[in-house]
């Protein structure tokens, strides 16, 4: 594409949710870690190697018996999510953290797909995961 030469109307929009497609064969649940594939499709949230977070899902995807992209799901890209967690404390707060599967995250996981830091420890077994998807 070349420079512009004359303005150009570019639309906008918050981007606090994001719709991407849905995986062949994938379930997607609301309120559960969304990650993309290789190939640009949401999966869950899985300690996958090239996985890449994207957000929480705002609504339940099931493409079970679809092909890629045949439906989409609503992704929310920014906030403070409570999560499930494994191996944290309080003096946790402000450590980045992993996908450990599509609810739970943790500091060290095998492929280090990070997707938040913790803003509030609620228990061993909970906490607040900030995420600002830029």
């Amino acid at each position: 594409m070349a420079a512009l030469t004359a303005d150009r109307k570019t639309t906008y929009r918050q981007g606090l949710e994001i719709e991407y497609k849905v995986a062949a064969g994938a379930k997607i649940h609301a309120g559960s870690i969304v990650c993309l594939n290789t190939s640009g499709f949401a999966v869950p949230g899985a300690d996958t190697a090239n996985l890449k977070f994207v957000g929480i899902a705002g609504e339940q995807a099931d493409n079970s018996a679809g092909a890629n992209g045949d439906i989409t799901v609503r992704v929310r890209r920014k906030g403070v999510f409570r999560l499930a967690a494994s191996g944290l404390a309080i003096t946790d707060i402000g450590t980045v953290v992993n996908v450990s599967d599509d609810q739970t995250v943790a500091k060290t996981t095998s492929n280090s797909v990070a997707c938040g830091t913790i803003a509030e420890f609620i228990s061993v077994t909970e906490v607040g995961v900030d995420i600002d998807m830029r």
